[in-house]
């Protein structure tokens, strides 16, 4: 069938993130599932395209998302496409298939007001959790980085002296973040406390139990913490995220060094941050001109 083969063609070849080839995997056994139930077994060499239409309206019927599914339709693609190269099939069904139309959304921010009342106004403790706690979303909000580059952060990652952090992003692809002068400040007396902790880990970020944090626990911090100054629907990392760049952007950064920072691999994937922007641009407008 290639499955195993292909996951770690996912992970070796083409070097994908954790989280990415266990969605891969989802959907792909979904399919499977699907195959199994529907048709009664699962050949490579006898999937059509109609089969796969038939998953794609079963998936539509139980109100799965069109950007969802899109994802799921990319997965068969690109397995299709490594088992056709094995000579596993001669044809991929999905070759000629196209993508769902989907309602393009915009991200979610935090304003900039409210990221200061997040760090002027929330108590954190003096005591590590405390200050590592605030360390985290200070990062986040400092350099846009993904949940999975700050976990994976180590003691020798930072270099204060050039106010920079090297993160390994998706791809394996090593970059290196600029950091503002006072966040350096700030982590002078985190990595001090950090050093009092029983660990034998080099990462830069433990648990009370000295081991290195966790997605999850991340997660769940970050949510918590938004939640005392927002009442958006979306409290994540990932929003932390869409801030750094949003915020950027409207105080004048140049597009393509914001993508270079957030470790996009194509321009477009960074340009959905510009919404912000023209709305700002189109207030002005408004005020401006003496015809609005």
């Amino acid at each position: 069938m290639g499955k195993a083969e292909f996951l770690k063609y996912l992970e070796y070849e083409k070097r994908y993130s954790k989280n990415t080839i266990k969605s891969y995997n989802n959907d792909l056994q979904q399919f499977i599932v699907f195959c199994e139930v529907t048709i009664g077994t699962f050949e490579p060499d006898t999937i059509t395209e109609r089969h796969v239409r038939a998953w794609i309206v079963d998936l539509s019927k139980s109100n799965i998302s069109p950007r969802s599914i899109n994802r799921k339709i990319t997965t068969l693609r690109v397995f299709f496409k490594f088992i056709k190269r094995l000579n596993i099939i001669d044809q991929n069904p999905l070759e000629k298939f196209s993508r769902l139309k989907q309602k393009k959304e915009l991200p979610w921010f935090v304003d900039e007001p409210t990221m200061e009342k997040l760090f002027s106004e929330v108590d954190f403790s003096e005591e590590y959790e405390g200050v590592r706690d605030k360390m985290i979303l200070e990062l986040f909000y400092a350099t846009g980085m993904r949940l999975s580059e700050l976990i994976n952060i180590k003691v020798q990652d930072l270099d204060l002296g050039k106010s920079s952090v090297k993160v390994l992003g998706k791809r394996n692809k090593e970059r290196i973040i600029p950091l503002y002068d006072t966040i350096g400040d700030r982590l002078i007396p985190y990595l001090k406390i950090r050093k009092e902790q029983q660990s034998n880990t080099d990462y830069l970020f433990l648990t009370k139990k000295g081991r290195k944090v966790y997605e999850k626990f991340v997660y769940r911090l970050v949510n918590s913490c938004l939640a005392k100054v927002t009442t958006m629907e979306k409290k994540s990392p990932h929003v932390l995220r869409h801030t750094f760049a949003t915020h950027m952007l409207n105080n004048g950064a140049d597009l393509n060094s914001v993508k270079e920072i957030l470790g996009h691999a194509s321009l477009s994937a960074t340009q959905v941050y510009t919404h912000n922007t023209f709305e700002k641009i189109r207030n002005i407008y408004k005020q401006a001109h003496p015809r609005s």
